[in-house]
Order: C-alpha cells, then sequence, then structure tokens
C-alpha cells in the first residue's frame, strides 16, 4: 500500500438510463433526473448490496455497464484483509440478502456504510432519501426485480453466507486460484494420510514393544541375539500385528529426525518451559483425583500415563482409550479445576518427549485437547495457565510443533475449526491478559509461532490476526523479555506477509519510539523499520 492510501470511489447507477427525467413529472409530480443505485469501488474491485447479499465485481462489470458519475470520495489506509474480514461480517449479519429492503436498507445505505468505514466519507444525502421521496410503490416493486439480476449469471460475486466470488477475471487469474484451491486439497489430503499412517505405525510399534516385554518377563535377562531371535519367531507366527518397517529404518528414521529437529532448534530454539517434573507432576494429578469415581477403563489410562511420565516408558504404552480418558478429565463439569490443571501440567511434561506426536496423532476423531483449548476465554485463569504451559512445550519437537499448526479443518460442537486458528486463538487470549504469567505464555507462544515456516493461505490469515495482538500487547509496556519476543515475531511476520507491514504503518504504535531498552530489541526494530519504510 502507498503513503498516500487506496483511492475509494463512489459509482452512481441511472436504473432508468436516462428515462427517469422524462416520465418522471407524469408519474410522481416533479422531475427525477434519475432512479440511483450506488456502489463502492475500492482495491480494483466494485462491492454493492442487493437482494441477493453483498456482491463483488470487476469495476464497471455489472448489468448496468458503464456508471452515470464516478464520485472520488477520498483514500483509505485499511488494509485489504481487514476491510474483506469486516465485508465477510456484515454479509452475515445486517447485510445479508435477507435483510435487504428498496426503502429502509437498500444499496445506498450499504455505500455509505462502507465509505464511512473505509475514508470517513458519506452517500450524497439526496441519493439515501430518494427511495422514500420519489418512488411510487408499483416502481419500487420493478426496482426490485431489477436489482436481484443486476450481475448476470456465471460473473456475480456474492460474499459468505451472502457474497460469491465468480468473476470475470483474467485467464491468469483463474487458473492461479485453481492451483491454489488444488494445492490446499493435496495439502489436506496429505495430512491425513500422514496422520493415518502415524497413527498405524503407533499402534503397530505398542504391540511391538508389549511383545518384546512380555518376552523379557518370560525369557529373563537374555543376550540381545536370543531376544531378536525371539521376536523373529513371534513376527513370522503373527505377521499382521508386526508388520511394517524394520526396527534399523525406524532407527535410521528416528535419528534423521532428532539431527533436523537439532538444527532447528540451533537456528531458532524454541521458548519452552523444561523446568517441569513429570514425576512429581503425576503425583500432584493423582492426588487430585481422589474421590472421583474411575472406571476401570480410566484407571488403566492413569497407569498408563505412570509408565509414561514416571517410569520412562514410551508412548506405545498409551492405550486406545487414553485420549477418552484425557478427554473426560478436561470436559466433565464434576472434575475439578485441580484435576484439569493436574493432567494438562502432565501433558506439559510429556510434550518435552520426542514421541509425543504420536499421542497427538491418535486425537484426529475426538480433538479432545484442541476441542478444549478454544474455549480458553472461558475457562479459570489457572487452567489457562497449564493450557498455555503445554501448548508452549509442544514447540519443543519439530513433529509436535507442525501438529499445532495443521490447516484442515475439523467441527468440534458444530463450529468449524482447525488447529492452528485454536493455536492462535490461545496465543492470542493469553498475550492480551492482564496477567503478567499469561503473557508469558503468549509471548512464547507468538514467538515460537513466527519462528516456523508454514507457507500457506491459513497462514497468511492468522498473520494479520497475530500482528493486530502483537501491537497491542506493545502498548501495555511489556517487561524486555516480552518485548523483545513481540517484536521478534512481527519482524519475522513482516517477512512472510505484505499486510504485516502496512498494519504496523498504519495502526502503530512505532516501533521505533521502543529503541533503547535494549541492543537485541533495536535489532528488531530495524528489521521491522526496513520493511515498514
Amino acid at each position: 500500500m502507498q503513503s498516500e492510501g487506496v483511492p475509494v470511489d463512489l459509482y452512481i447507477y441511472d436504473l432508468t438510463n436516462g428515462l427517469a427525467s422524462v416520465i418522471s413529472p407524469s408519474i410522481v409530480g416533479h422531475k427525477v433526473e434519475g432512479v440511483w443505485h450506488t456502489s463502492i469501488v475500492v482495491y480494483e474491485r466494485e462491492y454493492f448490496f442487493g437482494g441477493q447479499g453483498i456482491s463483488t465485481c470487476p469495476p464497471g462489470s455489472t448489468s448496468l455497464r458503464a456508471p452515470h458519475q464516478i464520485k472520488t470520495l477520498g483514500n483509505t489506509f485499511v488494509p485489504f484483509p481487514v476491510f474483506n474480514q469486516y465485508i465477510e461480517g456484515l454479509a452475515t449479519s445486517t447485510y445479508a440478502g435477507s435483510t435487504y429492503h428498496l426503502i429502509d436498507h437498500n444499496c445506498n445505505h450499504f455505500s455509505d456504510e462502507i465509505a464511512q468505514f473505509l475514508c470517513g466519507e458519506r452517500v450524497p444525502k439526496h441519493i439515501l432519501s430518494q427511495a422514500e421521496r420519489d418512488l411510487p410503490a408499483h416502481l419500487r416493486i420493478a426496482l426490485t426485480s431489477m436489482l436481484d439480476q443486476l450481475v448476470p449469471d456465471g460473473s456475480q460475486a456474492v460474499y459468505a453466507n451472502g457474497v460469491r466470488h465468480s468473476r470475470q477475471d483474467s485467464p491468469d487469474y483463474l487458473t492461479l486460484n485453481n492451483q491454489i484451491e488444488e494445492a490446499r486439497i493435496a495439502s489436506q489430503e496429505l495430512e491425513a494420510k500422514r496422520s493415518t499412517i502415524a497413527e498405524k505405525l503407533a499402534r503397530k510399534e505398542r504391540k511391538k514393544e508389549k511383545k518384546r516385554k512380555k518376552l523379557r518377563e518370560q525369557g529373563g535377562a537374555g543376550d540381545d541375539d536370543d531376544m531378536a531371535e525371539a521376536l523373529e519367531a513371534v513376527e513370522a507366527r503373527d505377521p499382521v500385528s508386526l508388520a511394517g518397517p524394520s526396527t534399523r529404518d525406524l532407527d535410521v528414521e528416528a535419528e534423521e529426525r532428532r539431527a533436523e529437529e537439532q538444527r532447528k532448534r540451533t537456528r531458532d530454539p524454541p521458548v519452552v518451559y523444561r523446568d517441569i517434573d513429570g514425576v512429581q507432576e503425576f503425583e500432584a494429578f493423582s492426588k487430585t483425583l481422589e474421590g472421583v469415581e474411575l472406571t476401570a477403563e480410566e484407571k488403566q489410562s492413569l497407569e498408563e500415563l505412570q509408565q509414561y511420565l514416571v517410569q520412562g516408558e514410551g508412548s506405545w504404552v498409551l492405550g486406545d482409550e487414553f485420549l477418552s480418558f484425557i478427554g473426560r478429565i478436561l470436559s466433565d463439569p464434576s472434575i475439578k479445576t485441580s484435576s484439569r490443571c493436574g493432567v494438562l501440567r502432565c501433558l506439559a511434561a510429556s510434550a518435552l518427549k520426542d514421541d509425543v506426536s504420536l499421542l497427538l496423532h491418535q486425537d484426529r476423531r475426538q480433538h479432545a485437547l484442541l476441542g478444549y483449548a478454544h474455549s480458553i476465554d472461558m475457562l479459570p485463569l489457572d487452567e489457562q495457565r497449564a493450557l498455555g504451559l503445554f501448548m508452549c512445550n509442544l514447540f519443543e519437537n519439530t513433529s509436535s510443533s507442525e501438529w499445532l499448526l495443521y490447516i484442515s479443518e475439523w467441527e468440534f460442537k458444530g463450529v468449524a475449526l482447525s488447529n492452528i486458528r485454536v493455536t492462535t486463538k490461545v496465543c492470542v487470549q493469553c498475550m492480551l491478559s492482564d496477567q503478567t504469567d499469561l503473557r508469558e505464555f503468549g509471548t512464547a507462544l507468538l514467538y515460537n509461532i513466527a519462528s516456523k515456516e508454514v507457507k500457506t493461505v491459513v497462514f497468511d490469515e492468522v498473520c494479520v490476526e497475530l500482528a493486530m495482538a502483537a501491537l497491542q500487547l506493545t502498548q501495555y509496556e511489556p517487561a524486555e523479555e516480552h518485548l523483545w519476543r513481540t517484536l521478534t515475531a512481527l519482524a519475522r511476520l513482516a517477512q512472510h506477509s505484505s499486510e504485516v507491514p502496512q498494519l504496523i504503518a498504519i495502526v502503530g504504535p512505532d516501533p521505533s519510539s521502543y529503541r533503547g531498552r535494549s541492543p537485541r530489541i533495536d535489532e528488531q526494530i530495524d528489521i521491522i523499520m526496513k520493511k515498514v519504510k
């Protein structure tokens, strides 16, 4: 966006194409220059409102052809994503198609509201009041029908539950748009396949490890060769349950994964909280469950958590019902807050283990963890703190941090969500809290998210939301550590999204106002200002 802003024009159409000035004296008793329909043209698109809702198309491409008059209203400095979100909100509320009324709620009222939002200007009063002043009942009916068919089928664009974006755009634009959609679908399919494969491997590895454990118990401390021969015999008898990659292949893959994660941590070490003792957290959690009636399966799951955290076993010990147990703790209103905090802190300790992602992938069906996280704004502060700690620690390993940023949508209690949107919500809620310890987790999440190399359209969208929250946080005079994380995140978001520098310039505050707090803060300010300028 240029420093002078983006032009905002009011397109004024005469629905009668000059006929009104000729016949109006005999119909309404005085001369009417035209029957006015208006639209707003901004960001190289034309926006208008009618019986089908809010519509958009290339400027001047409606069936009304060229406008009778173009009135320049001014310039706007509102970033397009913010404007687009605003329009989509109107399309599902005050300007849904069902709200249209020729007299009280028409295209001119819509143009007037958009003009005020963009640049503080208004549609001329004589246009706003014309329907009530100049139009008899039979003419109103005819005009309503005309507006309903304002844009021919196939070239119309209506937003959200009211606005389709079918356009008369260039072939290159349509080709690019199709490629983006195909890439999005392919990404979602790949993500689903990866989750399914990981879940199957985890299940097979659990079965294999249980057999190893059983052989150890039966055979005592035999040497490795004996154990290998015994396992080969078991595999020969039960090839289905032990099918899959060999132990050597799994070891090589695990080593490569650890090496890659170490390289990434060295380059961009995440903010995590390693001073948490899994043994102590499990003991504290167990005490909070005294008096809680658990089923046999839930008792088994509690024992599995002990084996994982206290005895140091792998995630293979966590059975298929484990997440159902976690889900009950987090969602059952009869369970105390202390128990929910306890299980979240246990999970925070588990998040530091390199095989926790196998547990996370099992949550594809229930969404017990992120479904609960989505309600963070309704949770007690203690639960918000424990949840923030857990989600920060998931950035310890690449695989678990990637899980937090998955873009595939899923439904939870009738609401369409995705992992990345829930993660963003938790981050913003913690950042903007008046509690210092929650800001600690919020700024850590912001820093960790911004450090990830996520190249998706969805991430572009959350960049704006994260940047807005970051700018708001800087106005609270945060501590040096929190300010450094926030400005570092802004610098990286500005590198990723062209909208972020515009937001920084328009919304403020000016990052330069924080110079002198520390050398590392000044360094991030320099990076940001290169993009803003």
